[in-house]
């Protein structure tokens, strides 16, 4: 079944269980060593950079926007001291803006009374006083200039025309118009919102008007100055807007800090809920763990996980911390993700240690324990490690900041779980070896022992637990889990059932359908009101802003860079053509919208040639021109054109286009990437830039880096896999669901309002690692079963898995839930994402993978043709698996197979897995398994206990009488081979159903068959046979004895008829000579190996029946070895060493280490357990008869 090498998995078992010994020896130093560490790392705090500038943590690293703003800052740096222009910006600087509109009924804001407020509102932000390092200053203190004049909100100077507004008399023009009174010219589409025009572009009503106000960030000096000054902006405004001050209009603010605050308060929304999530969780650690049973159970433990991943987070941040690595908010949301995977781990390792023998020492149980779970915690955690680790090589900081530190967490949640979690087990384990009571540490009494000392109930109940010493397999102390006896009987059921098969195919072919709509209806980008907590006052103004100024969103410049001749009419025709190129686009509004300084000089030329007489045919002509008639400081195109140092050639220019009508997040992406793509086709070096097409870039970058990330993740994951288990089709199957998980996240979220951003690309990238853990474990579980059936199979998966995937499930749900409770869009993703990655990956696990492995898994034909009876049975691989040592070199060369590698670590079975051996009451049930006792029933084992003490009465009382103890002996090799070890003897008959056996290799054979593999090796040891020393056997035992019995056909058979069932029943009836072993050469199977010395008393022989008659009669059987002969007599050599001495012996040297008792020659039962009495005197001369296997003889 195993496809690959398992070197990983064997090297990890033996790696974990001698450390598990280690642990189990010193637990002591196990756990200081972690809390030493954990509070050297914790001193790292000291390092903390703390990291909430939006643009850096967002925006990609190389993104094109901060390209483009690289080239325009440049050639056109901002001077918010003496030049600035609004519309020419290249970073959002230092400012407040106000959307202001009515609350009083009226619509319209073009009255006096809302005009009275604005100018109040105004008044109130431009008075209100700020303080920097000792300096108080005012808005007009700091604030923008052009001209070293303020900047200033030219749209409040309509309250001059008012009364004529009001009465009619004066119609606004839209777009711009100039003020009649102060020569103000309005361009309205910068500060109404929404406006309503008659056909003839006549204002009809302006819902809503916006006020900006900038101040000087042209230093880090006057950036701080700033950043105060918003602080008393937001302050201000904010309390105006509460206390009620204003009857006529509603204010909403924002300032470039907003963003800011609102990453900070993200933060701080979500530390209160740490200490509720570590006790919720400590609550259903606690409950999860214990059991019935008060010594077994283990409550502190459950804590004590919760203790180790907090204190693995704890020491990963310290140390990332002294590493340089900046912290963010976001990083808040890692921890109640570390305690998810902790609380995994320790449900895994305490599966485990439940699944070890209670009789063993601690060290040993800590050995298997340790082994068991090398593999499930080790790919659980090499998972999520690389996905995190994916993450590090992203575009955005955000998403690399939080998988690095995640990176750190994964690590150390590891490594403490192996040694400080490991240690706390090994003292429980201490303290369950002394049988004490898990929670008040005193002895008690075993549930059995105190139900036979009629203990009440209330200690039967509360205080009684563990193991009889006397009696450890006691059913009443080992008692199934009840959950996971739902599963296997249960739910495993319906899963069989073949309805509820499809409608689990047919609920699946919904959940792909539902995921690929999803994916069709997903948005990019993140929006900046989701940056900020629902009960902001952000929120508001973002929301004002949608509604009321997406028609005419964004001034975006086009920067013509590299020195160019603009007197040469093919130049100005390139520009001009790329200018019109840019405003017939959908994106971009009329021409009259455009602030181009090259076509308004050109026009302006023209109007005026006559009177300015001109020349600008050649460049410097051109360039003096230009200058002296247009570049004139007062006019804003001065701010668009670079000439070099001396002033002789222009060497970049730049116009402004307006967009339009952008109404989305979709719409944004196209329309950068569309102007993009005209500005490169284009054949001058243009670019176009806008401030927050730095933010836009993500739109572009997400989709594919996402897309990258997932494809990587699942061939990584498969890959991964593979490693530790190392079966194509398993691995097949992992991929198969990484990839049906990752696209029901990815669907389900657009239909559940998630963009997809950077914070949804982290959680997609985190649930590649989460997406394994339960499909990679119950299809390793299938896959290894030994079973035939597959609805057997499905129920051992379910058995095994079952509750462990409701435990992690669950635990991983309820550590995420605070983050459900914060009230941020940023923690309100992780939750919905981590919650349906682990809702479909338990579906997955429980549901649908049972059914698909069913369909198309091992034993699926079963399914297919309806002959699948959910029978225990089980493969007999271990021909295929365990190979003889050496082939039939001779007849009746028997090796005998082991029937698992011993060592240290158990019995070995699939790939070097520590599974018990088989007809071992312990069997392995998976990968991140839990429960009670994966053991065999306690019932069974009572059973097998019974037959062993009446095999061992019945062995006791054949000691007295020598034909009983034949009769018994012969029973227990021939009967119990045919009818089944549990097959029953009652009133000297067999009631037993009639089953196949397997040959000792594993295979079903008949009899015939294994007569017709060993007489073909027959003739070529004739010659061998002859020269080897030849004893006699057994003679004249109790010839008279007459026993009935049935044959493996069920005919009843008399023994001295001639029909015997075995030659040794022959030979027990007469002696030999050698006539009669030259006859008997070519006949039975048995005989053929079989040596004999001839006797010099040998009593009359027996008339024998025709050769034919007796080789068509005699019935061949598979005989086995007994547990019961080789218990006291072990026929073979312990070791290597002396299987080697015995061949260089001689029979006559060999000498039994220890002398059979006086009165029998034991035999194996293999070889019917034929018993000779005691003789003495002369007669006592004859030998046991010695059989041959291989080089040996005994």
């Amino acid at each position: 079944m195993a496809c690959g090498i398992s070197c990983v998995d064997k090297t990890l078992n033996k790696s974990f269980y001698h450390l598990g010994i280690k642990i189990a020896k010193h637990p002591g130093y196990f756990i200081i060593i972690p809390v030493l560490l954990t509070l050297l790392c914790m001193t790292g705090y000291q390092q903390l950079k703390y990291q909430i500038d939006p643009e850096y943590l967002f925006s990609p690293i190389a993104g094109e926007g901060k390209t483009e703003r690289a080239v325009v800052e440049q050639y056109f740096k901002v001077n918010y001291t003496h030049r600035f222009n609004v519309g020419r910006i290249t970073r959002p600087g230092r400012f407040g803006r106000v959307i202001v509109i009515t609350k009083d009924g009226d619509e319209n804001m073009i009255r006096r009374a809302v005009f009275q407020e604005l100018r109040t509102l105004d008044n109130l932000i431009q008075n209100a006083s700020s303080t920097y390092d000792g300096d108080t200053y005012s808005y007009k203190d700091n604030c923008a200039r052009w001209e070293n004049e303020c900047f200033e909100n030219d749209i409040l100077n309509l309250d001059a025309l008012m009364d004529d507004l009001e009465a009619g008399q004066l119609n606004l023009t839209f777009p711009f118009m100039f003020n009649p009174v102060t020569w103000d010219a309005h361009l309205f589409p910068v500060f109404f919102g929404g406006t309503k025009l008659t056909e003839d572009n006549y204002v009809i009503s302006v819902p809503a008007i916006q006020l900006v106000y900038f101040v000087t960030a042209d230093n880090k000096r006057q950036d701080a100055k700033g950043a105060e000054w918003e602080e008393t902006f937001l302050r201000v405004v904010g309390q105006a807007e509460e206390s009620g001050l204003f009857k006529h209009i509603s204010v909403s603010y924002f300032a470039s800090r907003t963003l800011d605050h609102e990453l900070e308060k993200n933060t701080k929304t979500v530390v209160p809920y740490f200490s509720s999530t570590f006790l919720l969780m400590g609550l259903f650690s606690i409950i999860t763990c214990m059991m019935g049973d008060a010594v077994r159970s283990k409550p502190f433990l459950g804590l004590m996980g919760n203790v180790s991943a907090i204190m693995a987070t704890l020491a990963a941040f310290g140390l990332a911390m002294y590493c340089g690595i900046e912290f963010i908010g976001i990083n808040l949301a890692a921890p109640f993700l570390m305690i998810g995977i902790g609380i995994d781990d320790t449900f895994v390792m305490l599966a485990a240690w439940r699944r070890t023998k209670a009789k063993m020492p601690v060290a040993e149980r800590m050995g298997h324990m340790m082994s068991e779970a090398a593999v499930s915690i080790t790919i659980t955690s090499v998972t999520d490690f690389i996905s995190f680790l994916i993450g590090i090589i992203s575009p955005f900081r955000s998403v690399r900041i939080f998988c690095t530190y995640s990176v750190f967490a994964v690590c150390f949640t590891f490594m403490w779980h192996i040694t400080f979690f490991a240690a706390c087990m090994a003292i429980s384990g201490y303290r369950e070896r002394k049988n004490l009571h898990s929670i008040f540490g005193c002895r008690v009494q075993p549930m059995s022992v105190a139900i036979k000392e009629k203990r009440n109930f209330l200690y039967k109940a509360i205080m009684a637990g563990g193991i009889d010493s006397a009696d450890p397999d006691n059913p009443i102390d080992n008692k199934d889990h009840m959950l996971m006896a739902f599963f296997k009987d249960k739910m495993s059921a319906v899963i069989n059932n073949k309805w509820c098969k499809i409608i689990i195919i047919l609920a699946f072919a919904s959940y792909l359908a539902g995921a690929c709509y999803g994916i069709t209806q997903i948005k990019e980008g993140l929006e900046r009101r989701k940056l900020s907590r629902e009960d902001s006052y952000s929120v508001e103004f973002f929301d004002r802003e949608d509604d009321y100024y997406r028609e005419f969103p964004y001034r975006m410049q086009v920067i013509i860079a590299g020195p160019l001749n603009y007197s040469d009419p093919l130049v100005q025709q390139q520009v001009e053509n790329l200018t019109s190129t840019l405003e017939h686009t959908s994106y971009v509004t009329s021409k009259r919208y455009t602030e181009s300084w090259l076509r308004s000089f050109l026009s302006f030329l023209e109007r005026n040639n006559e009177l300015l007489n001109a020349t600008i045919d050649d460049e410097q002509s051109f360039i003096d021109a230009v200058k002296e008639h247009w570049l004139f400081p007062g006019n804003p195109f001065s701010l668009d054109v670079r000439f070099n140092d001396d002033e002789t050639q222009i060497i970049a220019s730049r116009f402004l286009i307006q967009a339009v009508n952008i109404t989305d997040t979709n719409h944004e992406k196209e329309m950068v990437r569309d102007l993009r793509k005209i500005c490169r086709d284009s054949p001058l070096n243009a670019s176009i830039f806008h401030p927050y097409f730095v933010f836009f870039d993500q739109f572009e970058l997400v989709r594919p880096v996402s897309l990258q990330a997932m494809i990587i993740g699942a061939i990584i994951m498969m890959i991964i896999s593979f490693t530790f288990i190392p079966n194509i089709l398993c691995s097949l199957w992992v991929a198969f669901s990484v990839i049906s998980i990752e696209l029901g996240v990815a669907g389900y979220m657009a239909l559940w309002d998630v963009n997809l951003d950077s914070i949804s690309m982290i959680n997609l990238i985190m649930c590649i690692g989460f997406s394994v853990d339960f499909t990679a474990h119950i299809c390793y579980t299938y896959m290894s079963s030994k079973k035939r059936s597959p609805k057997a199979r499905v129920r051992e998966a379910l058995h095994s898995l079952g509750l462990p995937i409701v435990q992690g499930s669950s635990s991983t749900i309820l550590g995420i839930v605070a983050l459900l409770l914060a009230q941020s869009y940023i923690f309100l993703v992780f939750f919905k994402m981590v919650f349906l990655v682990v809702f479909f990956g338990a579906m997955h696990g429980l549901f649908l993978l049972p059914v698909l492995l069913s369909l198309f898994g091992p034993g699926s034909c079963l399914t297919w043709t309806g002959r699948d009876d959910g029978s225990e049975d089980e493969i007999d691989d271990s021909l295929d698996e365990r190979k003889p040592e050496k082939p039939f070199s001779q007849s009746y060369y028997m090796q005998y197979p082991t029937m698992g590698i011993n060592g240290p670590y158990g019995s070995k079975g699939f790939l070097g897995a520590p599974y018990k051996a088989y007809g071992v009451d312990e069997k392995d049930q998976g990968l991140g398994t839990s429960g009670e006792d994966s053991s065999e029933s306690s019932s069974s084992r009572s059973q097998r206990r019974q037959q062993l003490a009446n095999a061992a009465a019945e062995e006791e009382a054949a000691t007295q009488d020598p034909r009983r103890r034949y009769e018994e002996g012969w029973r227990r090799s021939s009967y119990q081979n045919i009818y089944g070890p549990n097959a029953s003897i009652i009133a000297g008959h067999v009631q037993a159903q009639f089953q196949a056996q397997p040959d000792l290799y594993g295979q079903q054979v008949s009899a015939a068959e294994w007569r017709q593999r060993l007489d073909a090796h027959e003739q070529q040891q004739q010659q061998q046979q002859r020269s080897r020393q030849r004893r006699s056997p057994y003679e004249n035992y109790d010839l008279d004895m007459q026993r009935a019995r049935r044959n493996s056909h069920g005919d009843t058979i008399d023994i001295m008829q001639g029909t015997p069932n075995s030659s040794v029943d022959e030979r027990l009836r007469r002696p030999y000579t050698s006539q009669d072993r030259a006859v008997l050469s070519g006949g039975s199977g048995d005989e053929g190996s079989y040596r004999q010395q001839p006797g010099r008393d040998s009593p009359p022989t027996a008339a024998l029946p025709p050769l034919g008659h007796a080789s068509s009669a005699k019935r061949y059987h598979r005989r086995r070895s007994s547990e019961d002969s080789t218990r006291h007599h072990q026929r073979w050599p312990a070791n290597i060493e002396e299987r080697r001495a015995r061949r260089t012996q001689s029979p006559a040297q060999r000498q039994p280490e220890t002398a059979p008792p006086p009165s029998f020659a034991y035999r194996s039962s293999s070889h019917h357990n034929l018993y000779q009495p005691h003789k003495s005197g002369p007669k006592a001369t004859k030998q046991p008869p010695t059989y041959q296997y291989g080089d040996y003889y005994h």
